[in-house]
């Protein structure tokens, strides 16, 4: 596995908007800039970054602007400026070969799931399912924020489950209040697993099962003997779609040699049948040993997870901790 260098003060980080664009909420945007600048780190954006919509640009300019990132000797990490609900269209685009042959750190949130998955699995890059660059705006003190920075300036730390979450959507909210006690839940009383992590959001990583951004087959073969500790955000998949695409990924072979599976709150919960959530993931992961409520994924708060790396997870009481390393 190729873990990039990270971050040192004076660094510059790339962003692009493989998604949509930052335009619809620049004083979001701006803030958030302005904290990763306090923080030391240099800025150089794509020229789509701050347009309007749910496209940053056309398909083609997408996926130039991200390869173009790559090229820059000065760029250390490339953070997506948004997500969203399109990015797929801008894979053809994107020149994988490039970011193989320069890797560098890559971090997004939802919909850049769609290169983070490929780049993992398919050129054995680390990647980090995180933060979106739009997303340091008003929330720097926060735990999971404060957690996300040191991760990438290379710190080793130990992620523990909070004590507390956010029941409301962070779309709907002016203000963050955590307000519901927060216990992850399992089939299992006690969990105590070592593993390569791999994941993303599962409903971008759904469309990519069977498509050339599929690596999952060779991602496993390499590392069968670590075992696989998968992590699912799930956005808004209902819990019929949620049990169907957790089959699906089960028929397809990608839980082969998993260890455990951690899947996280979902933002916009809907059920057309009255099946809940509990039941969709304990009825389709069977007898695999599965977490969920987690601290994962849209909600707050939420862990930062790194794609390639060892992670030792601990699991009782209805609390976890998660620690990376880099073998």
């Amino acid at each position: 596995m190729i873990y990039p260098e990270f971050l040192h003060k004076n660094e510059t980080i790339g962003i692009s908007a493989p998604s949509a664009g930052a335009g619809n909420h620049l004083k979001q945007y701006q803030a958030s800039i302005h904290t990763l600048e306090t923080q030391g780190y240099r800025i150089l954006e794509t020229e789509s970054v701050r347009n309007n919509g749910a496209r940053s640009t056309s398909a083609e300019n997408r996926g130039e602007e991200f390869t173009f990132l790559f090229r820059q000797d000065s760029v250390k990490m490339i953070m997506c400026a948004k997500g969203g609900d399109f990015l797929d269209e801008c894979l053809p685009y994107i020149n994988f070969k490039v970011m193989q042959k320069n890797p560098k750190w890559v971090m997004g949130l939802s919909d850049p799931t769609g290169i983070l998955y490929p780049y993992t699995t398919k050129y054995d890059v680390a990647t980090i399912y995180g933060l979106n660059a739009s997303s340091y705006d008003e929330k720097p003190m926060l735990d999971f924020v404060k957690t996300n920075l040191q991760i990438l300036k290379g710190e080793h730390v130990t992620q523990h489950s909070y004590p507390a979450y956010m029941s409301r959507s962070p779309y709907d909210v002016k203000h963050i209040e955590y307000d519901t006690p927060s216990h992850w839940l399992s089939n299992q009383n006690t969990i105590q697993v070592n593993g390569r992590c791999i994941g993303g959001c599962i409903d971008v990583l759904k469309d990519l099962i069977g498509t050339e951004y599929d690596g999952t087959k060779k991602f496993l073969k390499k590392y069968e003997r670590d075992g696989f500790l998968w992590y699912f955000d799930n956005f808004s998949l209902s819990a019929e779609v949620l049990y169907r695409t957790l089959l699906q990924f089960s028929y397809a072979g990608w839980f082969k040699h998993a260890k455990a599976i951690m899947i996280g709150r979902t933002v916009f919960e809907s059920s057309e049948t009255g099946m809940t959530y509990a039941e969709a993931i304990t009825k389709a992961l069977g007898e695999l040993p599965v977490l969920y409520q987690a601290d994962i994924g849209h909600t707050y708060p939420h862990m930062t997870m790194i794609n390639g790396a060892m992670l030792h997870l601990v699991y009782k009481k209805k609390k976890a901790s998660l620690t990376f390393s880099y073998q």
